[in-house]
């Protein structure tokens, strides 16, 4: 925004059309928000669990295979950490359907189809690997922002821990990539 605009100047030249209307049943509270972006990411977790096996499969470098092996484990605690915050909010631990996971996962799936078994394909895998790891960062730090502002710090705790567990994953991924995998594919 330029110094010299103010908001009302900047959503007067939007049209109109630009403007979405909310779906029945909105969100009108920041935990309603909150509740529903753990249906999301609950639904992202478990469709995780089953996706991870061929990401296994399908690695040939053994330390990746390992790390996302050893990441399902962390992942199904995950879920296990995730039903206790829905418990903890006297909310019933349900899955909403999460579109970005579905498509991470479906980009995932591609690059396996599009690579040759081998290293080209482990850094593919990795790579789709790390996207979804920074958009379960981007979610879990979200969550925890909103646990804190609601007074809901039990579950701000829970939701921490998973927030380190995914940077961690993250920071393997990158320095299996680095110290191995991409020095193979370039070859």
């Amino acid at each position: 925004m330029k110094n010299s605009e103010k908001p009302n100047d900047i959503k007067a030249s939007v049209s109109k059309e630009a403007v979405v209307q909310p779906v029945d049943g909105a969100a009108k509270e920041l935990k309603e928000l909150f509740i529903d972006s753990l249906k999301d990411i609950y639904w992202a977790e478990n469709a995780l669990v089953s996706a991870l096996p061929k990401m296994v499969a399908n690695a040939t470098s053994p330390a990746l295979a390992s790390a996302i092996k050893e990441h399902l484990d962390v992942t199904k605690n995950q879920v296990a950490r995730l039903e206790k915050v829905f418990n903890l909010l006297g909310e019933n631990a349900e899955g909403k359907k999460c579109e970005a996971m579905t498509g991470l996962l479906k980009e995932g799936d591609s690059i396996v189809e599009e690579t040759e078994p081998g290293a080209v394909r482990d850094a593919g895998i990795i790579a789709a690997s790390q996207k979804i790891e920074h958009y379960e960062i981007a979610t879990y730090g979200t969550l925890v922002a909103f646990a804190k502002t609601l007074g809901e710090n039990d579950a701000a705790k829970l939701l921490t821990q998973t927030l380190a567990e995914e940077k961690e994953a993250d920071c393997l991924l990158n320095d299996i990539a680095l110290n191995a995998v991409n020095i193979v594919a370039a070859v």
